[in-house]
């Protein structure tokens, strides 16, 4: 939980996180979740939601509304949203900075830069809010926001609550071509939200 709360100090004594965290268990422990599971989980964050604006549950639901958007949960999809939940309550060690080295194409070692004067594009889910949020927050130290991903783009930021079938979510292309252009000696680094943070000191 150690990356969750560094981003998220207030939101973090919300009772609707603690809630969460317990439903999320709850909804795991087989190991998958069908659709009727899913529609359960739906329902609380939509409730959530009218609540607060915790941009964790806003990305949540965005997600899981997606999924559902055929009326069924499949065998793929109920293996990525175990694996989402399972980030976020910390029951699986597939998150932070040295897990997401094995497995996703992120700069080693990463480099020094800082947000002044260089150019930033985000995709996947952020710990830190919402996109916005990042792109307020990369202005104010004097970055630059990229509308979209191109030859000349210095970094591409990925979020902390990306999973390990990156490649088979609707960013995945987004980060396969930022490799292409990476190998063709493009100026471009790909960097985690955790770098993007603690360089801008967020």
């Amino acid at each position: 939980m150690e990356i969750y709360t560094k981003f998220n100090r207030k939101q973090i004594n919300d009772r609707d996180i603690d809630t969460l965290i317990g439903l999320s268990k709850g909804l795991t422990a087989d190991g998958k979740i069908n659709t009727a599971e899913a529609t359960v989980l739906v329902s609380w964050l939509v409730q959530s939601k009218s609540r607060s604006d915790n941009p964790l549950v806003e990305n949540l639901l965005e997600k899981v509304e997606s999924m559902l958007a055929d009326g069924v949960i499949d065998d793929e999809e109920s293996a990525e949203l175990v694996t989402t939940l399972n980030q976020f309550t910390g029951e699986s060690p597939e998150i932070g900075e040295v897990a997401k080295a094995t497995t996703l194409p992120l700069c080693d070692p990463p480099p020094s830069f800082s947000l002044e004067g260089n150019s930033f594009l985000y995709t996947g889910t952020f710990a830190y809010g919402a996109r916005k949020l990042c792109k307020e927050a990369t202005e104010s130290r004097g970055g630059i926001n990229a509308k979209s991903l191109t030859k000349s783009l210095d970094f591409l930021v990925i979020g902390t609550y990306v999973t390990d079938s990156w490649k088979h979510e609707s960013f995945g292309n987004k980060i396969i071509k930022a490799v292409a252009y990476r190998d063709e000696g493009c100026p471009l680094s790909i960097i985690s939200e955790e770098k993007w943070a603690e360089i801008g000191g967020f």
